[in-house]
């Protein structure tokens, strides 16, 4: 943990007197994807440098050199877009990002990238609720927060209609069976972690119960069986990471895969991509699993073992053809690259330094 914050808190301090990068122009190259017409790609920068920034990658254009705009929210909104994107997910023709620091959700037209509304999420004595992650569920988006709010907001009228507790610090969400479930991570009480999964129920709105689930839990998702998958970071260098499962029919954890050691993870077709960044090693590793299986198929989902990812930062996957994209934050101070796999662990190709520590993709 304290060499995680060492290494965020140098990035902070060696980009305080950037300007944001406005005058970098790396070298790049412009690659084509018959796949896809255009992906955005969201940075979330550095915390209190207000430097989150979406970019867009667009295919279809015929001048390479003019394909990718670093900036497309600046471009069209003339305005940045905050401090600390966490999230962005696509819901219907609106995509909704989630700005932590700056406590907003910026929902934005998904083809034009042009804001439609600025969700402040604010509290009754007006202190930040601090939004982590959102998901969606018939008509409406769920947002979790520090504060230890969930959040529920209708995507039609874009209005926050109501607000439940769960626990401390919340660090992700998914649903599943009529339910949502909430990682409390009580990460900003630090060492004193949570160690808890809140089950809210999507008709009362209330929290149904918590699960225990192990130190500091974090990302979330379901599979198609309704199976719920949850990592937990612990205290990061001394207790390491771990994945495990839970029955959402009895709401509770049935399983903990102890030979996995997961930061993160994605899951497409019912494979979760799993992957880690040590801290202190500075080594990476992608490995794929199956979710009905309850396996991992492939201990090495990168092939080549001559390629260098600095800083394994994200993962996404083309919900068309499969394509992995990893997300490399080179050391958070630098900006970042992004790396297009085939399903089967193969470079296809790299789009160079897209933006500050790049985090979520959305695939058109």
């Amino acid at each position: 943990m304290k060499q995680k914050i060492a290494l965020i808190l140098a990035a902070t301090l060696s980009l305080v007197a950037c300007n944001d990068m406005k005058d970098f122009e790396p070298q790049r190259e412009y690659p084509a994807d018959a796949s896809l017409r255009k992906i955005y790609i969201l940075s979330e920068g550095l915390f209190n440098n207000n430097n989150s920034r979406l970019a867009s990658y667009d295919f279809g254009i015929a001048d390479p050199s003019k394909r990718l705009d670093t900036d497309i929210f600046l471009t069209r909104n003339k305005r940045g877009l905050g401090d600390t994107a966490n999230d962005m997910q696509r819901y219907g023709s609106k995509i909704y990002i989630v700005v932590n620091v700056s406590s907003q959700i910026e929902v934005i037209n998904a083809e034009t990238a042009e804001s439609i509304k600025r969700i402040p999420f604010f509290n009754e004595e007006n202190k930040a609720r601090q939004p982590r992650y959102i998901d969606f569920y018939e008509g409406k988006a769920y947002v979790c927060s520090f504060d230890g709010s969930l959040a529920r907001i209708d995507t039609a009228s874009l209005e926050v209609e109501a607000f439940t507790q769960v626990g401390r610090n919340p660090d992700g969400l998914c649903i599943a069976n009529r339910k949502i479930y909430v990682s409390n991570s009580g990460g900003l009480d630090f060492p004193n972690y949570d160690r808890t999964v809140s089950v809210v129920d999507i008709d009362s709105f209330k929290e149904r119960k918590k699960i225990e689930i192990g130190m500091n839990p974090y990302k979330i998702h379901a599979d198609s069986q309704g199976d719920v998958y949850v990592v937990t970071r612990g205290n990061y260098d001394e207790t390491g990471y771990a994945f495990h499962k839970i029955d959402s029919e009895i709401d509770r954890k049935i399983q903990t895969f102890d030979s996995l050691a997961v930061y993160n993870f994605e899951i497409h077709a019912d494979k979760a991509y799993l992957y880690s960044h040590d801290f202190s090693t500075g080594q990476n590793w992608i490995k794929v699993f199956d979710c009905l299986s309850e396996r991992v198929i492939d201990h090495r989902f990168v092939k080549d073992t001559s390629l260098v990812i600095n800083t394994l930062y994200g993962l996404a996957i083309n919900p068309i053809n499969g394509d992995v994209y990893a997300m490399d934050a080179q050391g958070f101070f630098n900006w970042g690259d992004l790396l297009c796999f085939d399903p089967t662990g193969n470079l296809r190709y790299r789009i160079n330094q897209v933006g500050l520590n790049p985090n979520h993709i959305i695939f058109f």
